[in-house]
């Protein structure tokens, strides 16, 4: 029975069920693993596109209509020759990117925001490494028929469902003028059919747009589950993160004794060890040439502080019991402060009652 519930304690200290430490995130995202929906820069891109199409279609017209212009009243007269070719090309491919160029730049700018908003700013080859297991037929054939597979295969379906529903609902609702056209001017028939495209246009990205979101929301919540860790992940996690907790006591251990050898070295210094008497013990310098103020120089509390006293009898330091006052420096100051204000007349008072005892003043 004890077996069974270690081993049912072990089951579900495995089960990912916590959500991921940022210390998680953060190796995720170092790894290119991030929630991120790939519609969404299509969306923009393309709603960027149809934008720029509008509010510079004019443009782009006069464009195309100059380079048949050009074409057919210019260099279809040209004699055919090397440097000609080389020419006719060269301003052939010109033109072409002064067309191409803003649409290519659109899509650059809107693709790049369309990933911004989702991850912010990354940069990582970790993706591009090469992975054998990549190239196992086994895991391949398991990832085309996965569950996930299926899924994006249902989005992309769905996706083209509802566009094309969408696209020939505008259609269909500009047929009576689509039948007309055949008795207007070739220019009104142009527009027409231009303004036609742009709604479809706008419809469909807006919609893609709408579509996007939705995905990237699947899309996140599909990452949360995946980098779910379990209970003792997550303590294996603050264990690397905080380091060995016996490593830390040994450090923390070695830290107290070089901090009390360095107190004991010190203490010979000291003018008055004030005690309390039992629990603390505070040794306190002080040279009015070089110091604006007594310093606390040595500080212990139970078995320390016994060190130091001990360490006063030794050295014949001046021991006064005085509890608030020791109790007071123990917690207001540190090893190689200056006594407050607050607390600066009680030990000059302490001081002075050392310097008599001693000659030093009358």
């Amino acid at each position: 029975m004890g077996k069974l519930y270690s081993l049912d304690l072990q089951f579900f200290s495995g089960e990912k069920t916590e959500k991921a430490t940022p210390q998680k995130r953060q190796e995720s995202k170092r790894k290119g693993q991030v929630a991120k929906s790939a519609e969404i820069p299509s969306a923009l891109i393309m709603l960027g596109g149809i934008l720029m199409l509008y509010f510079s279609g004019g443009f782009l017209l006069d464009q195309l209509q100059s380079i048949y212009r050009v074409n057919y009243t210019q260099y279809i007269s040209w004699e055919i020759t090397p440097k000609s070719i080389r020419t006719l090309f060269e301003q052939m491919a010109f033109n072409a990117a002064k067309i191409m160029a803003p649409i290519m730049v659109i899509g650059l700018i809107f693709g790049i925001l369309g990933n911004y908003v989702q991850i912010g700013f990354l940069f990582t080859t970790e993706p591009l490494k090469a992975k054998l297991e990549r190239l196992d037929p086994i895991k391949g054939a398991k990832r085309i028929f996965s569950v996930r597979a299926l899924v994006e295969l249902a989005k992309s379906l769905l996706k083209i469902a509802i566009i094309s529903t969408a696209a020939f609902t505008v259609l269909w609702n500009g047929k009576d003028e689509l039948f007309l056209l055949s008795q207007k001017s070739i220019s009104h028939a142009i527009a027409y059919i231009g303004s036609l495209i742009f709604k479809m246009g706008l419809v469909a990205s807006i919609i893609l747009l709408f579509l996007a979101v939705l995905d990237y929301m699947y899309q996140k919540y599909e990452f949360e589950k995946g980098i779910k860790m379990s209970k003792q992940d997550i303590k294996e996690e603050y264990k690397k993160a905080e380091g060995d907790p016996l490593i830390k006591s040994q450090l923390k251990d070695r830290q107290r004794q070089m901090s009390m050898n360095r107190m004991i070295q010190d203490l010979p210094n000291a003018d008055v060890l004030i005690t309390n008497p039992t629990h603390y013990a505070i040794a306190i310098q002080y040279d009015a040439e070089t110091m604006e103020a007594p310093m606390v120089i040595a500080m212990g509390k139970d078995h320390l502080a016994l060190k130091i006293k001990e360490k006063a009898r030794e050295l014949e330091i001046i021991t006064m019991e005085n509890k608030p006052l020791a109790r007071a420096l123990y917690h207001q100051v540190e090893v190689g402060d200056y006594v407050p204000e607050d607390l600066f007349i009680a030990v000059a008072e302490v001081l002075a009652y050392i310097y008599r005892l001693k000659g030093k003043i009358q």
